[in-house]
């Protein structure tokens, strides 16, 4: 179907890829991950034919049709949000616009012969055009929108609304290859819940970029990793691919340290013996053994990851907010009317339900961002309120540096212990006298974050807080939040991060909140998982119907809560075997080295004519060399297989 041989790129006069080589086949689910800035988005250009390779080839099979879509926005015009979702053609697009917008009379010519002109409701019929629109309202429908949107002009709406009708568009296209970057970044969970059961039934092949495991695990039979410029192929989903990396590295890691442990014991034996007589051929023997060495190289380094743990904060009530008889309109449109809501102490409460249901705005009032017009809220006692607005620039002075940003805080810390935090969030150096204004989505997120920990709440509200952050940074998140002890409340679509948090959900829909007291898992099987739309076919041509969601039971790969800390007790009980057995090592390798210099000093002293002019001494240095060279024998042995143990311990 397509295939990469020998490509090359760089960028910006940096090697991006080197020799790249990729093959992708009918219906194949490949999820690309990396870093960021690892190239990821690059290579989508250069498989849509958006950027050509410096150097190799990439193959397409004939008459290939790809299907793209941009992490960001792509461009709108004067059409409507069904025309543009139903646009499957260039020609098809300009008789739906003539159709709708009153000039049907006027004759086109279609792309076969551009000499004939034919009726356009003619052409229009002839396209499957009725068809093409159905299926488009279906998939409209499906991605959240309404019947009253259809006719609404696309440059109206906001550029993740926008993303939806590309998206639309491209699921009616039905391209060979389907190729999506970040497509969850704009969905709420209910409409990327649908999103995914629809692609499980898609007919063509699937490569996707995304930062979601839980929407990587549900899709993906191989993932496709970037590293140091070139592509590592894993089979299986997310989950799987950890397991592998992390396999691999582990025995990468320990055939390095074994070599580099086994090059040291040759080379001290060289060093301890290659000027006796006796033992020279034997040292000259170990040093053709090291030159003769395959060198083991020890695994590439990850990418820095943040690293941080919220401070402890004073102990909150157990009521920790309370609203009570909200009243909230924007405008003339209300969304909440007596409203009711009430977090408690060690709470940790999801808001999920469609876009514009009121979920943000639910936040914003609990935080104290927007003003009662009615109805009073409460805060506990101590309540210490720390609030992460989806809009990252709600937060933040565009024409800061992260050092001003950062350092605009009720607490007053000093510039070192400031700068220490924003080091754990990845701003070193210079970094941190970048502009705000400057930073990607990412790094205002992670700065975002930096503020929060520099001043520690026990009432913490995140709106879409994994929005911009790679996976590694979304399990700082996480491990930074699993200890937390204050009350948490939280929007996200990442079903992963939901399942991880959430001990209660909060559906939010038309004003009404309705609560569960349980996890996610219990939430599902309470609604019975997909119930607010239906998912429709991908195609007529196509026989597979939409993969049941697994709502009753565990996915397979995914790890309980206690399973989780199990396994973590069991590395923290290895991890301090391995520690005592390195101090061990440590130890003997400390005494081995103080005897080899005390040897080397009684030799010395036997050597010098003054010491056998007194018999005595003579004799007690000559036992005590004896000793040390008894004892430097014992330790040797001995160290020897404490080291094997703790490579053992490494393995």
């Amino acid at each position: 179907m397509l295939t990469l041989s020998g490509v090359k790129k760089e960028f910006g006069g940096r090697r991006l890829f080197q020799d790249l080589t990729l093959q992708i086949n009918q219906q194949d689910r490949i999820g690309l991950v990396g870093a960021n800035g690892v190239g990821k988005t690059t290579l989508f250009s250069l498989i849509a034919e958006q950027e050509e390779p410096d150097a190799g080839v990439i193959d397409r099979q004939r008459d290939l049709r790809i299907g793209l879509l941009p992490q960001e926005s792509a461009p709108v015009h004067d059409e409507t949000i069904l025309e543009l979702a139903s646009a499957a053609s260039e020609e098809l697009a300009v008789i739906q616009h003539q159709r709708h917008s009153g000039a049907i009379k006027q004759p086109v010519h279609p792309t076969t012969d551009p000499t004939q002109e034919i009726d356009p409701e003619a052409r229009f019929h002839e396209l499957d055009g009725y068809q093409i629109e159905a299926k488009a309202k279906k998939i409209l429908l499906g991605l959240g929108f309404s019947e009253t949107d259809f006719d609404r002009a696309s440059r109206e709406l906001s550029g993740g609304w926008q993303m939806r009708v590309h998206l639309a568009r491209l699921l009616v296209q039905e391209p060979d290859l389907l190729m999506l970057d970040e497509p969850t970044n704009h969905l709420d969970l209910e409409t990327l819940l649908w999103f995914q059961e629809y692609l499980k039934a898609y007919p063509g092949a699937i490569v996707m970029i995304s930062h979601d495991r839980a929407f990587l695990n549900e899709l993906t039979t191989s993932i496709i990793e970037i590293r140091g410029g070139r592509l590592y192929s894993y089979s299986g989903n997310y989950n799987d691919y950890v397991e592998q990396r992390q396999a691999a590295e582990a025995q990468q890691w320990a055939a390095y340290k074994n070599q580099q442990r086994e090059k040291a014991r040759l080379s001290r034996f060289v060093e301890r013996f290659g000027a006796k007589a006796t033992k020279a051929s034997q040292a000259k023997s170990k040093l053709k053994q090291i030159e003769r060495m395959e060198s083991v190289e020890p695994p590439e380094s990850s990418q820095a990851q943040v690293r941080f743990r919220f401070p402890k904060a004073p102990r909150i009530g157990l009521k920790a907010v309370t609203l009570e008889g909200v009243n909230f309109a924007y405008g003339d449109r209300a969304i909440y009317h007596d409203l009711h809501f009430q977090a408690e102490r060690g709470q940790r409460i999801v808001l999920v339900g469609p876009n514009g249901a009121g979920k943000s705005t639910l936040l914003k009032l609990l935080a104290g961002v927007l003003p009662l017009p009615s109805g009073e809220r409460r805060l506990g006692h101590n309540a210490k309120v720390g609030y992460y607005a989806q809009q990252r620039t709600e937060l933040l002075q565009p024409d800061r540096t992260v050092l001003q940003e950062a350092s605009d805080t009720p607490q007053r810390w000093s510039e070192e212990y400031i700068r220490t935090v924003l080091g754990c969030f990845l701003f070193t150096e210079d970094d941190v006298f970048k502009r705000v204004s400057m930073l990607s989505g990412g790094e205002k997120s992670r700065l975002a974050l930096a503020k929060l920990l520099l001043d520690p709440p026990n009432l913490l509200l995140l709106d879409e807080p994994t929005t911009h952050l790679d996976i590694s940074s979304i399990d700082a998140l996480l491990n930074a939040l699993e200890p937390f002890e204050g009350t948490l409340i939280f929007i996200s679509h990442d079903v992963y991060f939901i399942r991880s948090l959430a001990n209660h959900v909060a559906h939010v829909n038309r004003g009404e909140i309705t609560h569960y007291p349980g996890d996610f898992q219990y939430y599902q099987d309470k609604i019975g998982g997909l119930t607010r739309k239906e998912v429709p076919a991908p195609s007529d041509k196509t026989k597979t119907e939409p993969t049941s969601s697994n709502n009753g039971t565990r996915r397979a790969g995914t790890k309980s809560r206690d399973q989780r800390r199990k396994e973590a007790e069991e590395r923290q009980a290895r991890s301090r075997l391995r520690n005592q057995q390195k101090a061990r090592v440590d130890d003997l390798e400390n005494r081995i080295a103080d005897l080899e210099s005390r040897q080397q000093s009684l030799t010395r002293e036997l050597e010098r004519p003054e010491t056998h002019q007194d018999g005595t001494k003579a004799q007690e240095v000559t036992q005590e060399l004896q000793d040390t060279v008894s004892e430097l024998k014992r330790l040797t042995g001995e160290w020897e297989s404490e080291a094997s143990r703790l490579a053992e311990l490494e393995t």
